[in-house]
Parts: C-alpha cells; structure tokens; sequence
C-alpha cells in the first residue's frame, strides 16, 4: 500500500506535478464563472515554477541534504562490505538496447568500481528492481548494475544483488536479508548525497548497521546563490529536493524511520 500511495497520491503532490496541474486548472477555468480563482491560479502556477527554475531555491533546498552526511573517513579501515543503492540505471531503457544505460545518478556505480577496486575484499551487493507501477517490470536495474561492474573489473564472486526492491523501505530491508550483515562488520551504504539521511533512517530501522558513502553531489556552498540561466535545471533541482524533504516526513509520519531528519551522530 506505501509503494502505491507514493506512486499515485505522492507523484501527484510533487511541487512540480502539482504547480503544472493547478495551472491547468486554472486555464481551464478562465472560460467559467470561476474565471477570477483561474486567473489567480494560473498566475501563481508560473510564478512559482519560475521560481523554482530560475532562482537558487533548489540549492538551498537541497544543500541541508547533502551535508547533513560527511564524506566517508577512509582511516575508519576497510569495509567488509559495501550497499549500492539503485537508481544509477534505467532498466527499462536498458532492456530496451540491451546494455546498461546510465541515469544522472550514475556516480554510484562508478563508486562501487572504485571502492570495490580499493578494498579487494570488500563484497558488494546492489539493491534495486524495477520502480514501474504498471507495464513490463521483469528488467531489473540489478542485473545490468552487476553486469556493468564485471565489465569495470570487479570480479563476480564478491557480486550480489537485491533484484525485488522498488524503493528506499524496500533497499534496506531486502538488501540486509541478502547481505546477511554480522556482529562486528563495517558496511558501506553508497548513495547521492541528497538521499542519504532518508536511506540511513530506512537502514537503521531495519536494523542494518551501515556507514554513508554519499556521492553524486549536485550543489555547493560556493554557488548556493547563483541563478540559473535554463529553468529545467533549477526545475529538476528543487523537484529532487523538495521529493527527499516530502519522502522524509512521509517516512517519519508512517513509523519507517525513528527521526524525521536522520544524522550521523544519531542512532
């Protein structure tokens, strides 16, 4: 039921979906009595998406989230193993051409290459299905993951995967049952930065001990307030800020996560 609510109701309360949507609203309006509360909606519906395109709102949404983990310490020693959250393949457009198709979070695989290169005893496991609520969902993200990281020299055997789960829940639960953590074993958790207080909320919950890792960082203190020139880039930015924001009090709301805005110091 939480998988379809945050693909129905959820998708449909993403500031971007629902500014386009009050906007048609309030053009379909104009022609009705209602005209006046049309008029008022569309108005508002541009101005906030210009907003939300052009100016550094984004940034600033996002940049709290970023940093609210570290870059990982390499002097805590070597890991035992390391989580690779999915997210970094389409797998449907994979499918698709028959190779593994990168997506903007595609820093995650490239860190799994490298942090499985660095530490050879590491094993790696990568959590992630197929996201679709309808259509074909048998391409799973996991599959092209561990073939890409073969291909970057990462031997087979140290490859497991998580091919069931479709979301954050579902990547920590699945991912501790293949992983089949033990007392004592430092796990890495690799994820962008803006999704890793939501993701170590989910993995504490489910009682799987990890450390963050984050990658794919997409903002920083040195141009937090600079404008943006294509307003698709701001769009996308605080679209994927104000999802983690939502994604983070929907969770804590639901009893997912035992805090709203989880840290590193926090338990």
């Amino acid at each position: 039921m939480f998988f379809l609510l945050s693909k129905t109701l959820g998708a449909m309360l993403l500031p971007v979906n629902f500014l386009i949507g009050i906007g048609v609203l309030g053009a379909i309006l104009l022609s009705t009595r209602w005209a006046a509360c049309g008029r008022k909606l569309l108005a508002a519906s541009v101005l906030l998406l210009a907003l939300g395109g052009f100016s550094p709102v984004g940034k600033l949404l996002i940049l709290p989230l970023e940093q609210r983990f570290p870059a990982w310490d390499a002097s805590r020693g070597a890991p035992d193993g390391i989580v690779v959250l999915g997210g970094a393949i389409d797998p449907d457009l994979s499918a698709a051409h028959d190779r593994p198709i990168l997506g903007r979070s595609g820093d995650r695989i490239v860190a799994a290459a490298l942090l499985a290169r660095q530490y050879p005893n590491a094993r790696i496991v990568y959590s992630g299905g197929n996201a679709d609520l309808i259509g074909d969902v048998s391409a799973k993200e996991a599959d092209y993951a561990l073939s890409m990281l073969e291909d970057l020299g990462v031997a087979k055997e140290r490859l497991s995967a998580d091919r069931l789960s479709r979301n954050t829940v579902e990547n920590a639960e699945f991912a501790k049952a293949v992983a089949k953590p033990r007392e004592g074993e430092l796990w890495l958790l690799v994820t962008s930065a803006y999704h890793m207080p939501r993701s170590i909320g989910l993995f504490r919950k489910a009682g799987f001990k990890v450390e963050a890792y984050p990658v794919d960082w997409r903002a920083s203190k040195s141009s937090m307030f600079s404008f943006f020139s294509i307003a698709i880039e701001g769009l996308e930015l605080t679209h994927i800020a104000l999802r983690e924001w939502i994604g983070l009090a929907a969770y804590r709301l639901a009893g997912k996560t035992d805090q709203f805005f989880p840290g590193r110091d926090q338990k």
